[in-house]
């Protein structure tokens, strides 16, 4: 549950790292047209929209963010799950539709779904983990021939659209009995007075993480149960020393309590993050004091360091509480930041506001206090405290791509391979890895790489530092354990031959005359960067293309550009002709073989017109590429002039 929690706050620091500029494009907009929300000023107007665009979409940020950080695969395909695990349960649930599937007029759908939006962190959040723990589940899922084409990443957005549908339905009876509870709750609390004011600031910063904070503050603030707390206090009506006392209290915590503890999370960092985290933590406190916009510091600790967070709503009741006792009071349009308290003093409902500032000074030595004697007692992972040794190493001029890929082998090959390998993370300084058995680790050939250093954490988890240059290693390690080939070839003008190890039947067969080349000189990334796999492609002088190996048919695409041959050994080719020819639906190619047949090595099996296909304005490239990467211990492909009759190279079986 631990390394659960840290990889979700981890994974949140980048939708949070987006919400300091929205709150002070938000916070600067209102400073110049605090009355009329942009209407009465061109330039509040611009500002506001352009901070609104960040803070009215929170949902689907912490949605896409966690979709991306969470699995343990990482592929930026797991974002648009995320995306569609969002959209599922907003399509599903608002109010339109639910006054569609109940049949009656939308005014009268329960209220609490007109929460079902863009911001709904609630939402967004439980979207983005189950995206997740979807694509840990089903990327490498293989349908059945038929269906292939909806395999691997594909099959992720269907599963992820059907889960949250079911999750939706749930929610469709769920989410009416949580709203009206909290709503009750409210109101429950209206006759205790300063300890009302205390139990709304507690259960206020509570409800923060599932969005439904919202809910809450209807009550006190506006005209749901009859307080009406921010518009009695701007028209000056109500009770001197009452009016304004749901939202007095939070002004020492957002202006002086919060960015004090962001002061005590940098000076309990780690030497060499006190950097990065000094940067987030400023411009989150920066947020919180003029604006009163919490969520960038908030959430960067939120998860990591929850009982950090359960201690800091306990102090905002407590703020709440005081500052209700005592009768002083203020208000805001916005949120509690300095801009809205400067604004309230001309109010004349409001009761020595001045007093919040003395409240608030006094908070934020208790926020220091409290921050550094939890973050060092309990050892509390806040930002900058990530486990781990070793200082970053400083920037490799002109770094050669292999040198990572050839550490990420040893590395990989130290930890004691697929065997014992689970997972394969990074920070920014540092490969985070699970293991089946540290004991089985050898650490001095890890040493033995360059590396900085390395620490065992536990008898499961090690991490090993590599510096800042750590995400190339990390990915070369993870496509060597999911067996994808992960040497990257000298640059294409040097090229000479492509070696892969990861395993084809001894000899394989050009598949047309023309040029032979290296799969990584085709035009289109997909081939290039080798995502589908290893292979080459032939530059063709004519349009006779034959198999390279044999084996069996699997499959042929409808617009015949491309087809799948199995060979008897286990290893799957893909033998694509053209770049963007699928558009061309089939009219350059004619082929002579079909689903399910058996072909022999250089058998003939389709013709191509090329003057067609470059009339079209694509590339004729045919390209083989051998998708199982697993099943290849080695290919060496030979560069130059071909016939199709000539042996393009090697390839050997496990």
């Amino acid at each position: 549950m631990k390394e659960y929690m840290q990889r979700m706050g981890r994974s949140l620091m980048l939708p949070v790292a987006t919400l300091p500029v929205a709150g002070l494009l938000m916070g600067i907009g209102y400073m110049i047209d605090p009355n009329g929300w942009g209407g009465d000023n061109l330039i509040a107007a611009y500002l506001l929209k352009a901070g609104g665009t960040i803070l009215d979409n929170l949902g689907i940020l912490f949605a896409v963010g966690l979709a991306i950080g969470m699995p343990k695969k990482k592929d930026g395909a797991s974002a648009l799950a995320g995306l569609v695990a969002f959209l599922t349960p907003l399509s599903l649930i608002s109010s339109g539709s639910v006054a569609m599937f109940t049949k009656v007029a939308p005014e009268k759908v329960d209220v609490a779904f007109s929460y079902i939006n863009n911001k709904n962190v609630f939402i967004g959040i439980l979207a983005g983990l189950v995206a997740a723990a979807l694509y840990d589940k089903f990327c490498e899922v293989k349908l059945p021939m038929a269906l292939s084409f909806f395999s691997g990443k594909r099959l992720v957005p269907i599963v992820t659209v059907i889960t949250m549908s079911i999750i939706s339905l749930g929610l469709l009876f769920v989410w009416p009995t949580i709203y009206n509870a909290l709503t009750a709750f409210g109101k429950s609390v209206l006759s205790l007075g300063a300890v009302g004011a205390g139990i709304f600031g507690f259960a206020n910063r509570m409800l923060i993480p599932t969005g439904l904070h919202h809910a809450l503050n209807n009550v006190f603030w506006f005209d749901l149960a009859g307080i009406n707390d921010i518009g009695n206090f701007w028209s000056s009506t109500g009770t001197k020393g009452q009016t304004g006392m749901y939202m007095a209290g939070f002004f020492p915590i957002m202006m002086f309590g919060l960015p004090a503890g962001a002061y005590a999370i940098y000076k309990n960092s780690r030497p060499e993050k006190k950097a990065a985290t000094g940067s987030l933590m400023m411009a989150a406190a920066v947020a919180s004091f003029f604006t009163g916009v919490t969520e960038p510091l908030e959430f960067s600790f939120m998860f990591v360091a929850w009982p950090l967070y359960v201690v800091h709503a306990v102090l905002t009741g407590i703020s709440m509480f005081i500052s209700a006792f005592f009768h002083w009071t203020a208000g805001f349009n916005f949120s509690a930041g300095l801009v809205d308290f400067v604004l309230s003093l001309r109010v004349p409902i409001a009761n020595q506001p001045f007093m919040l500032i003395l409240q608030g000074l006094v908070f934020a030595v208790i926020y220091y206090v409290v921050f550094t004697f939890m973050i060092k007692k309990f050892n509390l992972l806040t930002p900058g405290r990530e486990e781990g040794i070793g200082e970053e190493t400083p920037d490799v001029d002109d770094p050669a791509e292999d040198k990572f890929v050839a550490m990420a082998r040893k590395i990989y090959a130290a930890l004691g391979g697929k065997e014992n390998v689970d997972t394969i993370d990074n920070c920014t300084t540092r490969l985070r890895l699970q293991v089946k058995d540290t004991n089985k680790v050898d650490q001095a050939k890890i040493k033995a790489t360059g590396v900085p250093g390395l620490k065992v954490i536990d008898g499961t988890n090690i991490q090993v530092i590599v510096g800042t240059e750590v995400q190339f290693v990390a990915d070369a390690m993870n496509r060597i354990h999911a067996g994808a080939p992960a040497v990257v070839v000298a640059p294409v003008e040097k090229i000479e031959e492509v070696v892969v190890t990861g395993p084809v039947e001894r000899d394989i067969y050009a598949v047309a005359d023309g040029k032979l080349v290296p799969i990584t000189e085709v035009s289109d990334d997909v081939f290039s960067q080798k995502m589908m796999g290893d292979g080459y492609a032939v530059l063709p002088t004519k349009g006779e293309i034959f198999t390279p190996i044999s084996g069996t048919i699997t499959n042929i695409f409808p617009t015949k550009h491309a087809m799948g041959i199995l060979t008897d050994t286990g290893i799957e080719v893909l033998l694509h002709m053209g770049l963007d020819t699928v558009s061309l639906k089939g009219e350059p190619f004619e082929l002579f073989v079909e689903e399910g047949q058996k072909v022999s090595r250089g058998q003939l099996i389709a013709k191509v017109d090329l003057e067609a296909i470059k009339k079209a304005g694509r590339k004729t490239d045919m390209i083989v590429v051998f998708t199982n990467a697993d099943k290849v211990e080695k290919l060496t492909v030979k560069t130059g002039n071909v016939q199709a009759n000539d042996i393009a190279g090697n390839v050997l079986n496990k």
